[in-house]
């Protein structure tokens, strides 16, 4: 075994090795997994010098802990957590050196939902698709970490960055969702569809990376059934029989029969990665908006 690896010492409740995923997938059945809390992901990377692709950790929720082989540059950003070197205090959203044998513990999560640990030269697991993003639904990627799991590390290439100041995210305290309708609101009644834009809803706590699931008032369906499968896009807003809205993530199947009476576009997704279960939920109905001196029409979060 080569000497850049990493050990497990604490996996925590849910570490995976996540990366930018790999999309254009769906044809066959696999998801695009990666990294929810995307923005987290890519920043941690240049903090300690990696291509934005390189593989990081995702925790969830209490962290992890792991001991490195070699002396190492790392980097936690995404949700603030107390950070660790052998037990002496070391800095969130900076990049840290750790020596060889010495143990960087990620701990809970003072708010948000998921850490992001970057090492100098990224993880190498081996990649699946072009990926070595851990997939919860497909199984594809690694698996979910345990203790004394042994993740390979690459070569480090630049040198960890320096930055005067590093985004430190407040607490989501409403998650904002704004959404394109279709391609199956006409299943909702206008009293359905109301309900969607002006119902009080929150994070419920049986949400995953396969989707954020939601707890509020049901959405009135206009007609009875279910669709044939079709394709699912991430972001859909797939409302089950419990009349519900799922948000589809990262790890979501690519095909359902559920009615989709929305889309989030993916730019609007990371908060979802930190919303903390019970976490007020508003979904803001986009409306069309004409660029000047064109006509082609771009979108904006407003009423419709």
């Amino acid at each position: 075994m080569t000497d850049r690896a990493l050990s497990v010492v604490r996996a925590g409740a849910l570490t995976t090795v996540q990366d930018l995923g790999r999309p254009g997938h769906a044809h066959l059945g696999v998801p695009r997994a990666g990294a929810l809390d995307e923005p987290a992901h890519r920043l941690a990377n240049r903090l300690v010098g990696n291509p934005e692709r390189a593989a990081t950790l995702e925790t969830t929720l209490t962290g992890c802990a792991v001991r490195v082989r070699t002396a190492t540059a790392v980097a936690v950003t995404g949700a603030p957590c107390p950070v660790t070197v052998d037990g002496r205090p070391a800095p969130w959203g900076a990049p840290v050196h750790v020596p060889a044998g010495a143990v960087l513990d990620a701990g809970p999560a003072t708010h948000g939902l998921r850490s992001y640990l970057a090492f100098g030269g990224g993880i190498e697991a081996g990649p699946v698709l072009g990926s070595r993003a851990s997939d919860l639904l497909s199984g594809l990627g690694p698996d979910p970490l345990g203790d004394g799991a042994v993740l390979p590390l690459g070569r480090p290439g630049a040198p960890p960055a320096t930055a005067d100041a590093v985004p430190h995210p407040g607490p989501v305290t409403e998650l904002i969702l704004p959404f394109l309708p279709g391609p199956r609101d006409a299943w909702f009644t206008d009293a359905g569809l109301h309900t969607l834009t002006t119902g009080r809803f929150r994070v419920s706590a049986a949400s995953n990376r396969i989707g954020l699931r939601t707890e509020g008032p049901p959405l009135e369906r206009a007609r009875p059934g279910e669709l044939h499968s079709e394709g699912m896009p991430l972001g859909a807003l797939q409302v089950p029989p419990n009349g519900l809205p799922v948000l589809f993530l990262h790890d979501h199947p690519t095909t359902g029969g559920y009615p989709v009476i929305g889309v989030v576009p993916e730019r609007f997704l990371a908060p979802a990665a930190q919303a903390v279960p019970g976490t007020p939920v508003r979904f803001v109905r986009m409306r069309p908006v004409l660029r000047a001196g064109t006509s082609t029409p771009t979108t904006s979060p407003g009423c419709a």
